[in-house]
């Protein structure tokens, strides 16, 4: 027996939970000055509350900084230890929005995003991906995001001269989300 879901194109007002396991926040940086080094933050959890006025809806994500995965361990306990992350001291990046507002073809959600202590306000490019009943009888809903920050700004200043000119680490990260929710009171 097959079934088809097919997405809704409208989110209904509520509490809904990230799902883990089927959400992720990805990164892009410069590497060398000549690559691009990609990774991404599997400990991902949080809540948004959908209001019945899109605008007064809250989200509040924490991203797990222990969680990242690079493809190199090398590199993750390096990015873990006190000359990135620091998750002895910091352990999480958390965003608590401030609003959201429709933006062209999709949404722009501000928000609050700490991380290594420093807190500073972020605007994140919001995709709506619909909204389908899963097998099991959950109500999912599908989010992407992206914005770009400057590591500097948080703190995050560690680097090493080339001897070619420039530097290891790259100041402009792009970061890329995609999550899924599950409501929690229908």
């Amino acid at each position: 027996m097959s079934t088809t879901i097919t997405p809704k194109t409208e989110l209904d007002a509520g509490t809904w939970a990230i799902d883990p396991s089927h959400s992720a926040a990805g990164f892009t940086v410069r590497h060398a000055m000549i690559s691009k080094v990609r990774g991404r933050f599997e400990g991902v959890s949080g809540t948004v509350i959908v209001a019945e006025d899109l605008a007064a809806s809250e989200v509040r994500a924490e991203i797990d900084l222990a969680s990242i995965r690079t493809g190199d361990e090398a590199r993750d306990t390096h990015l873990r230890s006190a000359e990135f992350f620091d998750v002895e001291r910091f352990p999480a990046m958390v965003f608590t929005s401030r609003s959201i507002r429709a933006d062209g073809d999709g949404w722009l959600l501000v928000g609050d995003l700490e991380l290594h202590g420093v807190t500073k306000t972020v605007e994140l490019a919001l995709e709506f991906n619909g909204v389908a009943r899963d097998p099991f009888g959950n109500t999912r809903a599908g989010f992407s995001a992206t914005t770009q920050l400057n590591r500097k700004d948080f703190g995050l200043t560690w680097n090493a001269a080339l001897e070619t000119g420039g530097v290891l680490v790259g100041d402009k990260v792009t970061v890329d989300i995609d999550v899924a929710l599950v409501r929690q009171d229908s």
